[in-house]
């Protein structure tokens, strides 16, 4: 598709932060977006039901801040996911994926997430029927396999077959889902990462825009991963320690920012969300990784969690408690090293 090729070639190399339920809100997106510029973001992902039977404004309202960004749908009825592809690309979404990957028991009743791996040709159905309804890049995220579809040559007939439709682009989890017998926590953990299967899909299918996904936590380790596919897609690595993203910016020659900065651009944005009665605590649950593994982290995360922070002074009272811890740390390590000179 040509649209998904441009908007890769536009932010090459392709950093993306995963679909993930309860995290990545528009919330956490708009504070996402201010470490990096160019890291597609993704909303969490919305069933078409919610959708169409539910608050159309609630689940698809974003900040134009945010983009690019992509919605990922959760359904397998091709009319009701191309309604909400339409409605999505009239929303202003950049692009559109498609669930298949999500191991949930509550998914896998509606007939949502990995257990359509093992219908390949229902999945190629709605992808054509999404494409048909958009102009915008419309590509599937999926796992290597599932319970006893778990070959190489299994999955390499799921992706053929859905790429009839002219889809491209394939985000690809890097563990099989257990779909009996294993929490979506557990999947996330417990099948072994295969790596090389995703390296050996590119290798394959070289006109195939391949996305690797699972268990990737740093910039070196996104660097190794660039040597063999096309993208890299990071998770809860991501909203743990946001500033990793402001480290992935270097793919782009971007200067580091500083996490007072971001934090200052960000007081505007949370005093806005008060205005529209948003709770802060929903708001500050995003940030409490920004200051992690420095001096003072968990001071910052006790001062905004819990509903300990109840207006945006304690968020300001927060931000310089964690200067202040800061400045301690580097005037105790300059006389300690001045000491050792002397």
């Amino acid at each position: 598709m040509i649209q998904s090729e441009t908007l890769n070639n536009t932010h090459s190399p392709r950093i993306s932060v995963a679909p993930m339920m309860d995290w990545t809100t528009k919330d956490y997106r708009y504070f996402a977006r201010l470490f990096n510029p160019n890291v597609v973001l993704y909303t969490e992902m919305v069933t078409t039901g919610a959708i169409i039977h539910g608050d159309a404004e609630r689940h698809l309202n974003f900040n134009t801040q945010e983009q690019p960004i992509v919605l990922q749908l959760g359904g397998s009825n091709p009319q009701e996911l191309a309604l909400c592809s339409k409605m999505a690309q009239d929303w202003g979404y950049n692009e559109i994926n498609l669930n298949v990957g999500c191991p949930s028991d509550r998914v896998q009743n509606n007939k949502i997430g990995a257990c359509l791996m093992a219908e390949p040709e229902l999945v190629a159905e709605c992808i054509a029927a999404m494409q048909q309804a958009v102009q915008i890049p419309v590509h599937v995220k999926h796992r290597i396999g599932i319970d006893n579809m778990q070959s190489y040559e299994e999955m390499l007939n799921f992706v053929d077959t859905v790429a009839k439709t002219g889809c491209t682009h394939f985000v690809v989890h890097a563990r099989i889902a257990i779909l009996k017998g294993l929490s979506p926590k557990e999947n996330r953990e417990v099948p072994p990462l295969r790596y090389a299967d995703v390296y050996r899909l590119k290798q394959d299918r070289p006109h195939l825009f391949i996305e690797i996904n699972g268990g990737i936590k740093t910039l070196a380790e996104t660097q190794a991963h660039l040597q063999h596919v096309d993208g890299v897609m990071i998770g809860r690595e991501a909203y743990h320690n946001p500033y990793l993203l402001a480290e992935l910016g270097q793919l782009w020659q971007l200067d580091l920012p500083n996490r007072f900065d971001i934090m200052q651009q960000m007081l505007p944005y949370i005093e806005q969300r008060l205005a529209e009665g948003a709770p802060l605590s929903i708001i500050t649950r995003h940030i409490l990784g920004l200051f992690q593994n420095l001096p003072g982290a968990r001071k910052w995360r006790q001062a905004l969690s819990g509903g300990n922070a109840k207006s945006l002074d304690d968020v300001k009272a927060a931000i310089q408690q964690m200067q202040d811890a800061i400045v301690r740390t580097e005037n105790y390590l300059a006389t300690h090293q001045n000491t050792e000179i002397s």
